[in-house]
């Protein structure tokens, strides 16, 4: 064994003694409204950061133990804590510590997925992390009693798909107007017109926005400028230092369209998250 592979089996060991970290993909019944479930616990009291960039994903996190601290677009304050919450699309990168002490389940939400699930306009978490309480009231008290008192993460993942099927059987429909322009967003990634979106569906571009910032809780266009960074941000991984070949895949007017974008969206150039 070289000293290389030595040192890498050090460091995945020191992190397996630090946090135990298990995902599971949601089941088929819940496909299109939820990608995945995940369940964190911390085991050493060691304080972490991480930085979350702009993503599709509307979490909901319903913890046992300590709170994270959450700043979006900055590093959190003082009153930046929170323990079980749901959080909206953000356009910018996410900061979150923890301090040794957190045991969560996360349930990972597709946009549209959201919107039913919650039964609330998305605009209403847009930009905000918002306490369980507030989202889902004694619903959500009693979820994380059940989810606290499960004696491993398999249950607490087929609770937690549980709850979140019977509350979407309940739910209304996506109006069919806006399910179908977020599915043309997504499938073009990101590339398709706004304009376009609402010829086709005879709205004005004014009326489409306010329909979708309601239902998505962003707009089709800042939707499209979040797919595009991800769809190259994935590139990235394939096309090492081909920034201008992968602006030109993604869509972007040059690389310092794309290198704006990273800014934004990533608080980072593109080559510092390489």
């Amino acid at each position: 064994m070289s000293i290389e592979t030595e040192r890498r089996h050090e460091q995945d060991h020191s992190l397996a003694a630090r946090f135990e970290m298990v995902r599971r993909a949601a089941d088929a019944s819940l496909a299109g409204s939820v990608t995945d479930l995940c369940g964190y616990r911390e085991m050493l009291p060691v304080c972490s950061r991480n930085v979350e960039y702009a993503s599709l994903t509307v979490p909901l996190v319903i913890s046992f133990a300590e709170p994270f601290a959450i700043g979006l677009g900055r590093d959190p304050g003082d009153n930046d804590r929170f323990a079980s919450f749901a959080a909206g699309l953000f356009a910018g990168p996410v900061v979150i510590q923890s301090f040794g002490g957190a045991c969560c389940v996360q349930i990972n939400f597709t946009p549209l997925g959201a919107r039913r699930f919650f039964g609330l306009p998305m605009s209403e978490l847009t930009d905000r992390v918002v306490g369980l309480d507030d989202v889902l009231g004694l619903e959500g008290i009693a979820l994380r009693e059940r989810l606290g008192e499960a004696r491993d993460w398999s249950s607490r993942f087929a609770i937690a798909e549980s709850f979140v099927a019977a509350r979407l059987a309940e739910a209304k429909r996506m109006s069919a107007e806006i399910a179908w322009a977020y599915r043309q967003v997504i499938g073009s990634g990101g590339r398709t017109r706004v304009s376009v979106l609402a010829d086709e569906l005879g709205w004005s571009r004014k009326h489409l926005a306010a329909k979708f910032s309601d239902a998505i809780g962003i707009g089709p266009k800042t939707l499209s400028r979040i797919v595009r960074f991800n769809r190259a941000l994935s590139l990235s991984k394939h096309q090492l230092d081909d920034w201008a070949g992968i602006a030109a895949d993604c869509g972007y007017a040059d690389q310092a369209h794309l290198v704006r974008e990273f800014r934004d969206l990533a608080g980072e150039t593109p080559t510092a998250l390489a």
